[in-house]
């Protein structure tokens, strides 16, 4: 397989060789003219920060779905914060790509960047983007879980419930594994393709912390806890899978206690949403 190869098309804009031409078909070619392209479908949400915006649109032949994150003019103490997780003087846009590139070169899929750019003013950041290609055959797990889920209860269907929730432990254990933390590890930000594969996506807050390492993996699993609608996923179903993540076959008084926090900050995120009018996928 040939690596990957980035072209700077126009200053601090860099775009995947393969897709130099479908963006200057589309007068992609600068970052003012990134942040002034409206030709796809908007993904805005409620919980989108103002500063964040997200586009979906297609190009190539034959056509490729592109998402496009659009970082403008973040606050200061948010780029402070950024830094000092990642201890260096990035930009969003530049993060994300810096931290999925990483990833991948450690074994855990992540999307595949096509283009990114920054734009600075004179020390913080002014504007950047990245631009990532759709999974293929992929699907969130927040929108869907495999078949067997919706299955009726045959030994056959709980088999593949079962090895499915072990795999997803796996996966989840092995990015731990790599020291990066996540901090918005819901079900949403991980896709699950037709080959049985997993991708981690939205990696801009994603660092190797020095302190409170053991925090940030509770937050992460809680997260995902949080996330996983109690209708599909039993306290055994989620036992299944702390086990499988650790690799162990037997708990001790350190998994235990990291349970219990777990559960801790599951029923505090829950409490929150729920206070806010936000179904709670935990407790529904």
């Amino acid at each position: 397989m040939n690596s990957q190869e980035f072209i700077e098309i126009s200053n601090s804009f860099f775009v995947d060789r393969d897709y130099k031409a479908a963006f200057e078909s589309l007068g992609l070619t600068s970052i003012d003219a990134i942040f002034s392209f409206n030709a796809g479908k908007n993904l805005a949400k409620d919980n989108l920060a103002k500063y964040r915006s997200r586009l979906q649109f297609e190009t190539g032949q034959p056509p490729k779905t592109i998402f496009l994150k659009r970082y403008d003019r973040p606050p200061i103490l948010t780029q402070i914060r950024n830094w000092l997780a990642c201890r260096s003087r990035k930009s969003l846009g530049l993060l994300d790509y810096c931290v999925a590139e990483k990833l991948s070169a450690l074994g855990v899929n992540t999307p595949k960047t096509i283009a990114y750019g920054q734009q600075w003013g004179i020390f913080f950041e002014k504007r950047s983007f990245i631009a990532t290609e759709k999974i293929p055959n992929a699907e969130s797990l927040e929108r869907k879980l495999p078949d067997c889920f919706n299955a009726p209860p045959a030994p056959e269907n709980l088999k593949l419930q079962r090895n499915f929730i072990a795999q997803l432990g796996i996966f989840v254990g092995k990015f731990h594994k790599t020291d990066y933390r996540h901090r918005d590890l819901y079900l949403s930000h991980i896709f699950y393709n037709n080959k049985g594969e997993f991708c981690l996506i939205d990696l801009s807050r994603a660092f190797k912390p020095i302190l409170l390492v053991e925090r940030y993996r509770i937050k992460d699993v809680a997260q995902l806890n949080y996330s996983s609608p109690r209708r599909y996923f039993s306290k055994t179903d989620r036992l299944r899978f702390y086990m499988a993540m650790t690799g162990q076959k037997k708990l001790d008084d350190n998994d235990k206690t990291f349970i219990r926090r777990v559960i801790s900050k599951t029923k505090r995120i829950a409490k929150h949403d729920i206070k806010h009018g936000r179904p709670a996928p935990f407790a529904s």
